[in-house]
């Protein structure tokens, strides 16, 4: 069950596009194949800090089923 959510939630990570509306203004302007650039960087760029927090997560959650 969890795993499927994972995957919704990856897959609808495409359709939130990743903007704020700072960005989102900067990117009408820019057209169509820049703002795609900016959002695929937007992404590459908040990939690390997800994964860190993610597994921080995990190693506490991990460790939380152990001690019960």
């Amino acid at each position: 069950m969890i795993w499927m959510l994972f995957f919704a939630l990856l897959l609808a990570c495409d359709v939130s596009r990743s903007q704020c509306s700072i960005c989102t203004r900067t990117a009408q302007q820019m057209g169509e194949r820049p703002a795609r650039a900016l959002n695929a960087g937007i992404i590459y760029l908040a990939f690390m800090p997800m994964t860190i927090i993610a597994y921080i997560g995990w190693r506490w959650w991990r460790s939380n089923h152990q001690a019960a």
